[in-house]
């Protein structure tokens, strides 16, 4: 998987980035920036990019 695919994130993930990515644009951050961080902290919270139900089960 190259570098800044979003494939492996959910929709709500995804949704979630954009959210945050227009907080930072109104608070005057640049568009690039606005972006890097909100993946950052989708990734923060979620760590990284997983669809739901996978990895393995518990045990």
């Amino acid at each position: 998987m190259p570098r800044g695919d979003k494939s492996a994130y959910t929709d709500k993930q995804k949704r979630q980035a954009e959210h945050i990515e227009e907080s930072y644009e109104k608070r005057g951050v640049s568009d690039k920036e606005a972006e890097k961080r909100a993946w950052a902290t989708v990734n923060k919270h979620d760590h990284g990019g997983k669809k739901s139900g996978s990895g393995r089960g518990v045990h």
